[in-house]
């Protein structure tokens, strides 16, 4: 998977025209590639724009939520939205992910 592909798209749906904020947007695109494939056992496939657009959602969720430790106005913990649950569990399914 291509960090920087994966960046520039993260970007433009952020509406981010800057390159200051590149190293955090860049080390979240390596460690949800990273999680994907050595704890979901993903084969990310490079040239599957269903897989890129996934890793890109995913970055843009896990930049935008800061910290799994945050709450929503209840109080309850902010977790994975349903749909990238969702996707998640498809990959895991269709690629054939789990641990070696």
């Amino acid at each position: 998977m291509d960090v920087e592909q994966v960046l520039g798209l993260v970007k433009e749906r952020l509406g981010i025209r800057s390159n200051v904020r590149d190293s955090y947007i860049t080390a979240i695109v390596q460690g949800v590639i990273t999680e994907l494939e050595d704890e979901q056992g993903l084969k990310l496939e490079a040239d599957n724009f269903s897989h890129l657009l996934f890793v890109c959602d995913f970055v843009t969720w896990r930049y935008q939520s800061v910290s799994n430790s945050e709450t929503n106005f209840t109080g309850q913990p902010i977790s994975m939205p349903r749909h990238l649950q969702f996707r998640l569990h498809n990959l895991i399914i269709h690629v054939g992910g789990g641990k070696k």
